[in-house]
């Protein structure tokens, strides 16, 4: 009986694209014209001989079916990581190609089949490096019951590593190295075609660690990381029967990763899967009683600084339905704390920010990092205890808790945080988290006063056309206007489907309420509640935003959104409660 075995290898490449920046300094004849060139860190892999096939009969083993040879380049001077994991095919039910069987039959310590026993179809790979260089961390010895190769492994397995500089440069410069397979086919297999695939990965440094797959249990759904370099941690959701029969609203996350910006949840670890955003309600997947939902944190590393940005225009606008993608998506950095940001060009064609704001009492506020060109340069709170701090606190030491807590009228025209979700998250260390637990993405708490950097105070009546001159979000970004349809939040929700005004569920079928499409990928606005005094109202069912525009005395303008209604910027949101902020720019 003869039966052919495909190998294929598939390559990821993840050479950046390299930037050059140009500035010229005009001489005379004493000075010389000048190009200052800056280098990003650029890495890719690359392979040949990458198909491999071979004829064969069962219970044969065939050792070296072929080879392919890597070439690896990366100037990160942190050194690099290559990891491999295989992929297999299921043709006819349990007859199928293995890359790692853990089942009875296979002693796991040693590495080899127990004798005497029916096992699968087993294909392994031996790694041979070109020279000195680089020291594979799959073993090429006999622990593998195939002469000297090692099965394929079935999560991404670390095989070459490099912890200092790099090479620079493409074409005949890189370093090599080359990997020879080897194939069995056991007695119990029929004829057909089975293929074996190995998916090699480049990572940067090389304490970076790839994606893996994780699977989920029944009934439950399980919130990955998607890496390891992370704090925080979640819990596995159990959605309710009335979740099951009308849609099951996501958790949003409670990962904090340096450098990175959170840009949803993806259904595949290599974000090959659907896209949805932290707050999504979903259709109850039809497998999830046997095997759950297994859902990857949606990672995009800072690509600059919000301050000035103009990139707006580069990004793909995101779809108002369909197939969603990372185009649309980038992350930025605040100078002003270094707390980094997902960005996203929404429906509306205006880039957004896509999480909350997070900035604390910390940074001085200042003409060069804040929207408003003309900031106070003294904050007086009180007669009795001025201060000239442009902190968010009204006081000049910012190590000091000084969040506006109290309920009467004396906080009300302070700068209030009222809970800092930052400090929280880092001191919460509970081992079992839930969706209440979940605080580091609802960013801080701003009334009204500091969101608008002062300019918009408790008690002053300016009128319903009234647009605070300035705010907190950074320097070329602005808090979105309100008040009606022709408000940002109103013609986004226009953007979107809606009609810029109240939205009540019970007018739109059900799974396509606004609220839901204000929650769904890439807009992701979160329910992330209120904050009066020192009390964290809904937290899990309301996403409060504040706009620019003024509505009253007491009140302003603002984005309420709820599983039954949404307020596109119509909502009347009182001053003197904390609410939160996201940031938009046309540029």
């Amino acid at each position: 009986m003869k039966k052919t075995i495909v190998y294929g290898s598939i390559v990821s490449l993840l050479a950046l694209t390299t930037l050059f920046y140009f500035s010229s300094v005009y001489a005379d004849d004493s000075v010389v014209d000048q190009i200052n060139i800056t280098v990003p860190v650029s890495c890719s892999l690359s392979g040949t001989n990458l198909s491999h096939t071979t004829t064969m009969q069962n219970n044969q083993y065939k050792t070296d079916i072929g080879s392919a040879t890597m070439k690896t380049t990366c100037n990160d001077t942190n050194g690099y990581a290559i990891y491999a994991i295989g992929y297999t095919n299921e043709e006819d039910g349990n007859n199928k190609m293995h890359s790692s069987t853990l089942d009875s039959s296979y002693d796991i310590t040693t590495g080899k089949y127990v004798s005497g026993t029916t096992v699968d179809s087993v294909w392994s790979m031996k790694l041979t490096p070109v020279s000195g260089t680089y020291a594979p961390t799959i073993r090429n010895d006999a622990s593998c019951n195939y002469t000297n190769y090692e099965v394929v492994p079935s999560a991404y397995t670390k095989v070459v590593s490099l912890n200092s500089a790099t090479d620079i440069g493409t074409g005949s410069i890189g370093s090599n190295f080359t990997t020879n397979y080897a194939i069995y086919v056991n007695q119990s297999q029929p004829a057909g075609t089975y293929v074996g695939k190995v998916k090699f990965t480049l990572v940067h440094p090389s304490n970076e660690v790839p994606a893996q797959p994780v699977a989920c249990e029944g009934g439950k759904i399980c919130y990955n990381p998607n890496t390891a370099l992370v704090e925080g941690q979640m819990g596995k959701q159990t959605p309710t029967s009335a979740e099951l029969a009308n849609g099951i609203t996501l958790w949003a996350p409670n990962f904090k990763r340096t450098g990175y910006g959170f840009a949803g949840w993806n259904t595949a670890y290599d974000y090959s899967g659907t896209f949805y955003g932290p707050n999504q309600t979903i259709t109850t997947p039809s497998n999830l009683s046997t095997n759950g939902l297994s859902l990857y944190a949606v990672w995009v590393p800072s690509n600059g600084t919000l301050q000035n940005w103009n990139g707006c225009s580069s990004l793909t606008q995101a779809p108002t339905n369909g197939t969603a993608t990372l185009a649309s998506v980038t992350a930025l950095t605040d100078e002003r704390d270094g707390d980094t940001y997902a960005v996203a060009k929404l429906a509306d064609g205006k880039c957004w920010t896509i999480e909350n704001l997070r900035l604390d009492d910390t940074p001085e506020l200042s003409a060069s990092n804040t929207h408003n060109p003309s900031l106070p340069l003294t904050n007086i709170y009180d007669t009795a205890n001025p201060t000239t701090s442009n902190h968010l606190s009204p006081t000049t030491d910012p190590t000091q808790t000084a969040w506006c807590q109290s309920t009467s009228i004396s906080c009300f025209n302070q700068s209030m945080l009222a809970t800092n979700n930052t400090t929280l998250f880092i001191s919460n260390t509970s081992s079992s988290y839930s969706n209440t637990s979940n605080v580091y993405s609802r960013g801080n708490y701003y009334n009204w006063y500091s969101a608008t950097a002062g300019y918009g105070k408790y008690g002053n009546d300016y009128g319903s056309s009234y647009v605070a001159p300035g705010d907190i979000c950074p320097a070329g970004w602005h808090l979105p206007t309100g008040k009606d349809a022709s408000g940002e939040f109103g013609l986004l929700d226009i953007a979107l489907g809606g009609t810029g005004a109240f939205s009540d569920s019970s007018t739109t079928p059900t799974g396509t309420t606004m609220s839901r499409i204000w929650r769904s990928y890439p807009n992701n606005f979160i329910y992330s509640g209120y904050v009066y005094g020192s009390t964290i109202g809904n937290p899990t069912s309301n996403g409060l935003y504040w706009s620019v525009s003024g509505h009253s005395s007491y009140n302003a303008y603002g984005l309420g959104c709820n599983p039954d209604s949404l307020h596109p910027g119509t909502g009347n949101l009182f001053k003197n409660f904390g609410w939160s902020v996201r940031c938009v720019t046309g540029r």
